[in-house]
């Protein structure tokens, strides 16, 4: 059975999602359907592509992502679909995979160019849905579109180094449910640049010291009960590599969170200064 998962910022209350799936279920009834997240931020790229790449590597070779963010076909904007790490991802080229391919080059891509042969007021999705059920059962790639070699480029998803290399500037990509904020920089970048050397983690009026290997990790078991922690800011390198913000058993329902307590929000600067 073919997995197509879907990534939208379509929300829940209305009816766009159920009909998408709909329309999938219409074209191949055979598909396994699974909902990333329908509550990414009105176009908001730089979420969306955290939002997959920290996703995509718990499904299985073969995959098919339906992407629908920012997805409307313009001059400026081409629908794509994307063969990477054998799995497959369709959506506007408006950056949102610039995330993936920093790590790994796109095994193939190609400008979908069925619109002609849908119907004259086919939407994105439809256009989407047509590309994913034709990948799902076995199709290929150069049927549904004509092979490119480049993509879109965001580079606010990209974290700066410093030309003194003593520096990484980046910025917050994501709030999470729980309210701890997501930045760019990636535990790889910061191995590669610190080499080992101390750091100082600087946000707003804020600085941390260390970047913990889990959330408890802040905890001090032998001087100090659990309780005596929370409330407490610190950082980690989260499970899809990235470094974050947290605060240690916050509510952001009662007492809180990262971005409430601390002030943090998409965009916002986050310095790694190496000493």
């Amino acid at each position: 059975m073919s997995i197509i998962t879907l990534t939208t910022d379509f929300g829940c209350k209305d009816h766009f999602v159920g009909a998408l799936k709909g329309k999938i279920y219409s074209e191949f009834s055979d598909a396994k359907i699974v909902d990333i997240s329908h509550e990414i931020d009105l176009f908001n790229v730089s979420e969306t592509s955290y939002v997959i790449g920290a996703s995509y590597g718990s499904f299985p070779k073969g995959t098919v992502h339906i992407i629908g963010v920012d997805s409307e076909l313009h001059q400026e904007t081409q629908h794509i679909a994307m063969e990477w790490n054998d799995q497959y991802f369709i959506c506007a080229d408006n950056g949102v995979l610039s995330m993936l391919t920093q790590k790994i080059i796109p095994q193939k891509i190609v400008a979908i160019n069925i619109h002609d042969r849908l119907a004259i007021n086919a939407t994105a999705m439809d256009v989407f849905v047509t590309v994913a059920c034709h990948i799902a059962r076995g199709g290929l790639l150069n049927v549904i579109g004509r092979e490119i070699t480049q993509l879109r480029e965001v580079t606010e998803l990209q974290a700066v180094v410093n030309q003194d290399g003593n520096s990484i500037k980046g910025n917050v990509i994501y709030v999470d449910h729980c309210g701890n904020v997501v930045t760019n920089i990636s535990r790889q970048l910061f191995t590669e640049i610190g080499k080992g050397r101390k750091y100082e983690i600087g946000f707003r009026n804020y600085k941390l010291k260390t970047i913990l290997p889990n959330y408890s990790a802040i905890v001090n078991f032998d001087q100090n009960p659990m309780k005596f922690y929370e409330g407490r800011e610190l950082a980690i390198f989260n499970e899809a590599g990235f470094l974050e913000i947290a605060i240690y058993r916050s509510n952001p329902k009662s007492s809180g969170s990262a971005s409430s307590l601390l002030g943090m929000n998409y965009r916002d600067l986050v310095t790694i200064s190496f000493i």
